[in-house]
């Protein structure tokens, strides 16, 4: 295992209560395919990479990018995933469900990567697939339970936008039918998330064209919600514990 320090920014590793983006959870969903990454980029202006950081002081958490990473390192080529899945099902078990295998590890990375900025209540964009309301529901609730405010960005695109972004993908394509499975999933999930996450905690994202498909009023929602005072009574009775111990010397 990779040690965490290696993994961090050196300046995550100097903040403290006083940094834009503290006690903010974002989760970012939506289905292969749907271009997440470049929404990503567009309204946080993060690119790829494990340890991510967003203009407003967000640290990216994505399990994908540490499995692209631990494919990599193993010799694989994620674009050969989806002929692996039918032509070697022995491979593609030790990949995706072997305890010790590549997406466990990656998993776990990340985890302790998570579990090391909600030490400090720095501020996370959860970058998911969408496909499962109620692992999103509890990873919503434990960040809640630490004093986050949360937030959700849904991006949403057309299942044949979704089918071709894949196929011309450059690093990690799926095998079609895990695409559409999980496809249809966030379909019937889009509502639900719109019940989980207020309405003014929550904006969808229509990726199906080329370009640049966030709306300046979608920007403006997020930037007001990453640069609002914390509303979470969990969160401003930590902040107010962390001042004080400040003040008493105790912490630096």
């Amino acid at each position: 295992m990779i040690k965490l320090k290696d993994l961090l920014s050196p300046l995550t590793l100097n903040e403290g209560v006083y940094d834009p983006g503290i006690l903010k959870c974002i989760f970012l969903a939506g289905g292969p395919g749907s271009g997440k990454s470049t929404v990503a980029n567009e309204i946080f202006g993060i690119g790829k990479g494990l340890t991510t950081v967003s203009y407003q002081g967000l640290k990216s958490v994505n399990s994908d990018t540490a499995f692209e990473a631990q494919l990599a390192k193993n010799g694989i080529d994620g674009k050969e995933l989806a002929r692996i899945e039918k032509e070697d099902p022995e491979l593609w078990n030790k990949i995706t469900e072997d305890p010790d295998g590549i997406r466990k590890l990656a998993k776990k990375t990340t985890d302790k990567i998570k579990a090391f900025y909600e030490a400090g209540r720095l501020g996370m964009i959860i970058d998911g697939t969408g496909d499962d309301v109620e692992k999103i529901q509890r990873q919503k609730k434990e960040a809640e339970d630490l004093g986050y405010d949360t937030f959700m960005v849904f991006v949403n695109t057309s299942l044949e936008v979704a089918k071709h972004r894949n196929s011309n993908r450059q690093s990690r394509r799926l095998p079609d039918d895990l695409l559409l499975g999980s496809w249809k999933e966030c379909q019937n999930n889009l509502g639900k998330f719109q019940t989980v996450f207020s309405s003014a905690n929550f904006r969808i994202v229509d990726n199906s064209k080329d370009g640049n498909n966030v709306t300046s009023n979608t920007r403006k929602h997020i930037d007001t919600f990453v640069n609002s005072p914390i509303k979470n009574i969990i969160g401003k009775k930590w902040v107010t514990t962390q001042l004080m111990l400040r003040n008493a010397n105790i912490i630096k």
